[in-house]
């Protein structure tokens, strides 16, 4: 036994205490069998395959959106030439609230964060000459997750492809926008009822589709730690797996389509056991909680993206090395697929050069750096281990408190999440602010020499163009047809319809995101936090 002291006065970003070494003493009582279990079987703490990423490795999936459909669609080509598996799609304030282009709240908004989707027509530019049968798409989107699918559908269906054949997901993490980000439309009840009218829709429509990503991600990005991410994500699906069951759905018709989306931070240990202690919770919860008799519905398959809240402006291309430690994170963890942030995104939106290095960090992680030889590397360790364990105890407890005040809407619709969250954000910002946690180039190590990095150009012009675009497609619809398809919607909601028939009539037609939008509002009313 070594004689050094218990305890090295340092912690994980979510504050558990690390110690200066670690030993057998530190598994006394760990059982590998009821713990680890065998790769690709219960409790799936060593990954959802056997073979994982011997087999193949994660989808690496840039995501890409910005400005107009045609600018997106040609980033995509890029990126697939440049050796990416899958898309990924981001969307402007606007489509992500509900409002088309020329709504009086889209000024200045149009085409910043994201792609502009108004309309069938912006969908059959966005997705033109791509290979929708052959390339898994997914969509970052959530109040209006179910418009875009059904656009993506309408396209593909036009192009002769199959929805059977559709692979792909969409957000559609309702919960989560109430907790860390605020692109919420509806109040949660409402939403919670498009989210399941989803799950029903995609079990007979698009088998193939992963109807939701349960997301982490925003929740850390709000300022949460590792433990609360899990903690609150796994709580947000558990409401959603409930509000399934009670709107009539079977466990196994539903839950092997869902997905995960984490964040990576930079501590390397704690990310990797946060994800092997997050595969091995939901694995327990849909065993033992929700009776899953199906496999596949104790799968917890996730998405993951390097942390944006990470990078730094100062120093950028020093975030080539935070996003490098982060990817190995998200694989030495057992993702399934893997966004890494562009160097210059504290910037603005990544350049091609930026996205480009992006991809080859994937591209030099997964094929040279020997991790994806052998399945959970990092398996027996004891300092793994032991922080894969405590991580989970960490994160049951919240999981009982959130029980307790009757699960995650009423626990969001009562602050906790929110308070707990806001806690840990100035926490971490007062231990960078006082030099505890070192930001290199932000609070050490500083360069004040002037940064020549390039910046992603804003077009100008880009907002006109896309309202003389919406306003055109109005112009010249039928719009008798508009007026009776958006009519059979504002029935379905006020009625129990699945709500997604009459909306992807209502869009076929060419109603306009906006407008399916306001119908729903005119039915469901808006959340106003506290109003």
């Amino acid at each position: 036994m070594s004689s050094a002291p218990t305890h090295s006065g340092r912690s994980t970003d979510s504050g558990i205490d690390i110690k200066v070494v670690y030993g057998p003493e530190d598994l006394e009582g760990f059982d590998p069998s009821a713990k680890l279990g065998e790769p690709g079987r219960y409790p799936y703490t060593r990954g959802v395959r056997p073979d994982m990423y011997r087999g193949r490795l994660w989808t690496m999936r840039q995501y890409a959106g910005f400005g107009t459909a045609e600018a997106t669609n040609q980033r995509f080509k890029f990126l697939l030439d440049a050796g990416q598996t899958g898309l990924s799609c981001a969307f402007d304030l606007p489509t992500q609230m509900g409002y088309d282009s020329d709504h009086p709240r889209s000024e200045g908004e149009v085409g910043k964060v994201g792609v502009a989707i108004d309309s069938l027509a912006d969908m059959r530019l966005l997705l033109a000459d791509l290979p929708l049968d052959r390339v898994t798409t997914s969509m970052t989107i959530n109040a209006t997750a179910a418009i875009l699918l059904l656009l993506y559908q309408l396209v593909a269906e036009e192009n002769g492809v199959a929805p059977s054949a559709l692979g792909g997901t969409i957000q559609n993490d309702i919960l989560k926008e109430y907790v860390a980000r605020g692109t919420y439309v509806y109040p949660p009840r409402p939403s919670m009822r498009l989210v399941t009218d989803t799950f029903a829709y995609c079990a007979e429509h698009l088998p193939s589709w992963n109807t939701i990503s349960i997301s982490g991600y925003h929740i850390r990005e709000a300022g949460s730690t590792a433990v609360q991410e899990i903690a609150f994500t796994i709580a947000n699906g558990i409401a959603y797996v409930e509000a399934a069951l009670a709107a009539g759905l079977d466990v196994d018709a539903f839950a092997p389509r869902l997905s995960f989306f984490w964040n990576a931070h930079n501590h390397l240990f704690e990310e990797v056991a946060k994800f092997r202690a997050a595969r091995r919770m939901w694995a327990r919860v849909m065993t033992e909680r929700f009776a899953a008799k199906d496999e596949r519905s104790k799968l917890l398959r996730f998405h993951t993206q390097t942390g944006g809240s990470t990078l730094t402006a100062q120093q950028p291309e020093n975030n080539i090395v935070r996003v490098t430690v982060q990817a190995l994170a998200a694989a030495l963890g057992g993702t399934q697929s893997l966004h890494t942030n562009g160097f210059d995104e504290a910037l603005g939106l990544p350049t091609e050069r930026a996205a480009k290095i992006a991809l080859r960090t994937q591209q030099i992680v997964g094929y040279e750096s020997g991790i994806a030889d052998t399945v959970d590397p990092l398996a027996g360790s004891y300092f793994v281990e032991s922080l894969t364990d405590e991580v989970e105890a960490a994160a049951w407890a919240y999981l009982e408190r959130i029980d307790a005040m009757g699960g995650a809407v009423s626990a969001i619709e009562a602050q906790f999440m929110q308070q707990e969250i806001e806690q840990a954000a100035y926490a971490y910002t007062k231990a960078i602010d006082a030099g505890d946690k070192v930001v290199v180039g932000v609070n050490r190590f500083r360069d004040d020499a002037p940064d020549d990095t390039e910046v992603f150009p804003v077009d100008v012009e880009l907002q006109e163009e896309q309202v003389r675009r919406v306003r055109r497609v109005r112009a010249e619809r039928d719009q008798a047809a508009v007026d009776a398809a958006l009519a059979d919607v504002e029935a379905a909601a006020r009625g129990t319809q699945n709500l997604l028939v009459p909306m992807k009539a209502a869009l076929g037609r060419m109603a306009t995101l906006g407008e399916v939008s306001d119908v729903l509002r005119g039915v469901f009313g808006e959340y106003h936090p506290g109003g």
